[in-house]
């Protein structure tokens, strides 16, 4: 996956600096322990085993799929998939309807370049342990070129499959087939805009709500039947590299994860949760978000504490060589 510089230099300075979670994360926050997971690229909140939450890597690591208990941070079931060929770049996690997961293969670290990628879809186990697990391959292409993706959701009513593009001036959302193929391609197509460089996105529970997320803000839509209507942005926690987003089983929290070894991963309130949000997300126009991936209420919280630190350290250093 390519980092851009200021990624980098952004991921250095959170590391310094970064305040801890805040109190609004409460016991929903948790910190993955598992250090066979070192490059989290996917979220999906269990609708099966409530509290448990599935990840796997980015690359390089095999078919296999993590379930972590949210409440400890520990793994309780590792999955190794087979029936597929080598995964190449895994990006994004989802579970449709039937407690079916589905897996996004759909990295292309060449920049677009893949004459096709791939989506897995296996049954959720019933009882959580160690397990291998005979998954469905379905090829995957775009009906205008290849391209690169982190972002795949299934609609938690129809099962449609979808995918965002990972462009840094904005990609779209593309829809896939009514119903996967695992004898043909499966051709996406884009169907609205969407304006964000994205890492991840997760569709509510009840399939109203569409949360895109990048490295350092986020986008609530109005899933509005497909063509999502730009709400407002969300309030997403400035991380090491933010790498994937869900909702909770509940709907009520978005959960953020990030890349590296002993991962955090992050709760915040939905937008429209609770009688207190209004429906435009927490009360921010679509007209307020200029930036989109700009920033967000989180982060600038976060990236205020972090000058005012910086800046306080300068001060005190230019304090001591004066003194001397």
């Amino acid at each position: 996956m390519r980092r851009p510089f200021a990624l980098l230099a952004g991921a250095l300075l959170v590391g310094a600096l970064a305040a801890p979670a805040s109190a609004a994360d409460g016991d929903k926050s948790f910190t993955i322990e598992d250090s066979r997971i070192t490059e989290s690229s996917g979220l999906a909140a269990s609708r099966q085993h409530p509290g448990v939450y599935w990840t796997h890597n980015d690359s390089d690591d095999g078919p296999y799929l993590y379930a972590v208990d949210g409440s400890t941070g520990r793994t309780v079931a590792r999955l190794t998939l087979t029936g597929i060929g080598t995964p190449r770049d895994v990006e994004a996690i989802s579970i449709g309807p039937g407690n079916r997961i589905l897996v996004g293969d759909i990295g292309d670290n060449l920049g677009g370049t893949w004459p096709y990628v791939w989506i897995y879809e296996l049954p959720e186990p019933k009882e959580l342990k160690d397990a291998t697990v005979r998954a469905t391959q379905y090829v995957v292409t775009y009906s205008d070129g290849a391209r690169d993706a982190e972002s795949l959701l299934v609609h938690p009513k129809t099962g449609r499959v979808y995918i965002i593009d990972k462009k840094e001036d904005g990609g779209h959302l593309y829809e896939g087939p009514a119903r996967l193929s695992a004898s043909g391609r499966n051709v996406f197509r884009p169907v609205a805009p969407i304006d964000l460089w994205a890492t991840d996105a997760a569709l509510s529970p009840d399939g109203e709500r569409l949360a895109v997320r990048g490295y350092f803000g986020g986008i609530d839509y109005d899933w509005n039947a497909g063509v999502p209507k730009r709400l407002g942005r969300l309030d997403v926690p400035l991380q090491r590299q933010g790498e994937s987003v869900t909702f909770s089983a509940d709907g009520s929290k978005l959960m953020y994860g990030t890349e590296g070894a002993g991962s955090e991963v992050q709760a915040e309130d939905a937008p429209g949760d609770g009688s207190s949000r209004s429906p435009s997300g927490g009360g921010t126009s679509a007209s307020s978000d200029e930036g989109g991936d700009s920033g967000t209420s989180g982060s600038v919280k976060v990236g205020a504490v972090a000058v005012a630190v910086l800046c306080l350290a300068l001060f005190g250093l230019g304090r001591l060589r004066r003194r001397r």
